[in-house]
C-alpha cells in the first residue's frame, strides 16, 4: 500500500498540528486524510478496560461519530481499539496515530482493524516511515509523542476509563497544554480503573455522563431539538423482551441480575435474550454484561 507524505501546512485538517508544540515536520499516512477541517474527537483510554469502560466508550464513539465527528485515537490495545471500531460500526471516519514507522503497525494484533479504518475511507498516520535515511528504534517515548498528536489533531479528548497511571493522562496533559478541552467519564471511586478519570476530574476536566454534556461544548449547533423525543426505548417484540430492555433502562447490566429482576424463567429469559441480541436492540460487553444499543 502506498505511503503518503504530507505537510501539516499544507492541509487544511491537519493544519492544527502546526500550531503546537514540537510541531511535526512532515506526516505519514495510509489511506485517506480529509483535504477539509472536520469537528474531530480524540477518544483514549486504559488498554485493559472493565466491562463499564466498554459500555461507554462504545456509547460515546458511536453517538459522536452519528454527529458526524470524525474520531482520533492512538489504534492501542483496548479502549482505543474500541474507540476506532464503533465509529466504523456507526458508519464514520476514524484516524489512527500510531507511533511505529509506516507501512508496520502497532501492536500487529490490530493490523486488521488498521485495513478495515483504511477501507471505510480513514486514514493512519506517523511521524514516521521506512522510507525515512535516518534509523528509528521504536521506544516508551514513541508513545510519548505520539500522544501529543492525538491531542492537537482533536477539537476536544474524551478519557473515559484510565488508571492513575495511565499513559492516557500524558494524552490529556498534552490536551491541557495545547488549549484543548479534556472530557472526563467519572467512574466508580472503588475501580483503580477509573482511578485516573476521578483525579482529572477533581483537577478541573470536564466530568460528562452525556453525548450532550460535549456537543453543548464543542459543537452546540448539533444538540437535538427538545421537541423530538430522545428518551423512547426500544420495544421488545414480547413482553419478554420489553421486560429486559426495561430494566436495561434502569441500568442492571448483569445477565443473573436482569433475570432476577424481570422475573421470566430460565429458558423464557436466555430466549428473548438471544432475540434481542440478534435484532440489534442489546449488545453483550462479555462475561454475561449487556448494554442497550
Amino acid at each position: 500500500m502506498k505511503i503518503n507524505k504530507v505537510s501539516p501546512d499544507s492541509n487544511d485538517y491537519l493544519k492544527v498540528l502546526a500550531n503546537i508544540d514540537d510541531k511535526p515536520q512532515a506526516l505519514y499516512y495510509l489511506g485517506e486524510v480529509p483535504k477539509q477541517r472536520q469537528p474531530t474527537i480524540a477518544i483514549v483510554g486504559t488498554r485493559k478496560p472493565t466491562s463499564y469502560g466498554i459500555e461507554v466508550t462504545n456509547q460515546f464513539a458511536s453517538g459522536l461519530a452519528s454527529r458526524g465527528f470524525i474520531i482520533v485515537s492512538g489504534l492501542a490495545l483496548g479502549t482505543d481499539a474500541l474507540a476506532h471500531r464503533a465509529c466504523l460500526d456507526a458508519g464514520g471516519t476514524t484516524i489512527a496515530i500510531v507511533p511505529s514507522q509506516l507501512p508496520n503497525i502497532y501492536p500487529r494484533s490490530n493490523s486488521a482493524l488498521a485495513r478495515r479504518i483504511i477501507e471505510k475511507g480513514g486514514a493512519i498516520l506517523s511521524e514516521h516511515s521506512t522510507d525515512d535515511t535516518e534509523p528509528y528504534i521504536l521506544g516508551r517515548w514513541s508513545f510519548l509523542e505520539r500522544n501529543r498528536l492525538v491531542s492537537g489533531l482533536a477539537d476536544a479528548v474524551l478519557i473515559t476509563e484510565a488508571s492513575a497511571r495511565s499513559g492516557t493522562l500524558n494524552t490529556a496533559a498534552h490536551a491541557l497544554a495545547q488549549g484543548k478541552d479534556v472530557f472526563v467519564v467519572p467512574g466508580n471511586i472503588t475501580s483503580p480503573q477509573s482511578a485516573g478519570c476521578n483525579a482529572l476530574i477533581k483537577q478541573g476536566a470536564t466530568p460528562v455522563t452525556s453525548l450532550d454534556d460535549i456537543l453543548s461544548v464543542v459543537a452546540p449547533e448539533s444538540m437535538p431539538d427538545a421537541r423530538t423525543d430522545q428518551t423512547k426505548l426500544p420495544l421488545g417484540s414480547t413482553p419478554a423482551e420489553t421486560a429486559i430492555i426495561e430494566q436495561l433502562a434502569q441500568g442492571i447490566r448483569d445477565g443473573d441480575q436482569l433475570q432476577k429482576a424481570t422475573q421470566l424463567p430460565a429458558t423464557e429469559f436466555n430466549t428473548a435474550l438471544t432475540m434481542l441480541e440478534l435484532t440489534g436492540a442489546i449488545r453483550s460487553l462479555g462475561a454475561n454484561q449487556w448494554t442497550l444499543v
